[in-house]
Order: structure tokens, then sequence, then C-alpha cells
């Protein structure tokens, strides 16, 4: 029996360690080339009525429900949603909108888990086009380190990015 205690207490005290040993903060972002000008992407992630049109998670909810506070866009307006497990909880508020070049939020999850986070997109000029990023950075808490032992949480959420930012594209490039 005390052998069994001890590998026990050993495998949780290694489980410690390589929890502590995760980073306290996370950045993830994912680019895309758009052949559309900044002007004429901008106004469809600055106004968040428009979101629905390419956001990835509205296509993983069908049935999830939105709500909208203050104006569509710049600065200040915030979106609520609730959806199903794969869309959660949780409320978007833009915090800084510059035209054609940054838009900044603050992302307030609620479920499935709870976390703050501050999501931006950022819109280069490039060659007749526009390089769109998407980043989103926040705290790594204890739950979302535990989470990273078992599932490449990068990989997943950059996957979403990824089908955004087609979906982006695809929306600014129709005539």
């Amino acid at each position: 029996m005390l052998p069994i205690l001890l590998a026990l207490a050993f495998i949780a005290v290694l489980f410690i360690v390589v929890i502590s040993g995760q980073m306290d903060e996370f950045t993830m972002s994912r680019s895309a080339k758009l052949s559309a000008p900044p002007e004429r992407i901008f106004p469809h992630v600055n106004d968040l009525h428009a979101w629905e049109a390419w956001s990835p998670w509205a296509r993983l909810d069908p049935n999830a429900k939105s709500s909208f506070e203050r104006a569509a866009s710049g600065a200040g307006p915030a979106m609520k949603w609730e959806g199903n497990c794969k869309v959660g909880v949780g409320k978007m508020t833009i915090t800084e909108s510059q035209p054609s070049s940054l838009i900044r939020f603050r992302l307030n999850f609620e479920k499935p888990m709870r976390a703050t986070n501050t999501a931006e997109f950022t819109f280069l000029p490039e060659g007749g086009g526009t390089l769109v990023t998407w980043r989103m950075s926040g705290e790594n808490s204890l739950m979302g380190k535990v989470m990273g032992l078992f599932m490449n949480c990068e990989q997943m959420l950059g996957g979403q990015f990824e089908r955004g930012l087609a979906n982006l594209k695809s929306v600014t490039t129709r005539p």
C-alpha cells in the first residue's frame, strides 16, 4: 500500500511541477493577405453586427443568441453572445478603433471557462492588398495550463482564426 501512495504522491508532485512550468501568459496570432484595400476590410471587423457574415464561431452554432450594446462600430460598442458548448457565453467590447489600421477588443468569456483576454486586428497595406493579422493574448489560468497538457490550444484556436480570416477574405472580395 505504501509504494502505491508514494507513486501517487510522486505523480501528483510531477503534475504540479509540469503545470507550474507552463507560461503564465499566452499570445496567439494568424495573418492572411487579402486582395482588398484596408478601408474595404476594416468595416467588416469594426462593425460587430457584420461579424456573423464571417466569424468562424457563427458557423459552429447558428442558433447562438447575440445582443449588442451602444453603436455598432468604433470604440465602445459591445456584443454579448450565448451559444452551445463550442461557442460558450461571453462579451466582446471594442476598446480601440483606428480607421483602417487597428481594432482592439476586450474579451470576457463566462463559459465554458472564465477568462478575460485582449484581441486585436491590424490592417497593413501590402502590394495592392492588405495583410490582416488577428492576435489574441491573455493570462494562462491554471485551467488553461492543465488543458494545454492534453490539447494543443494554439492549433485549435489558430484553426478558428484561419477559418475566420478565410471567411473575411470571401466577404470582402465579393462585388
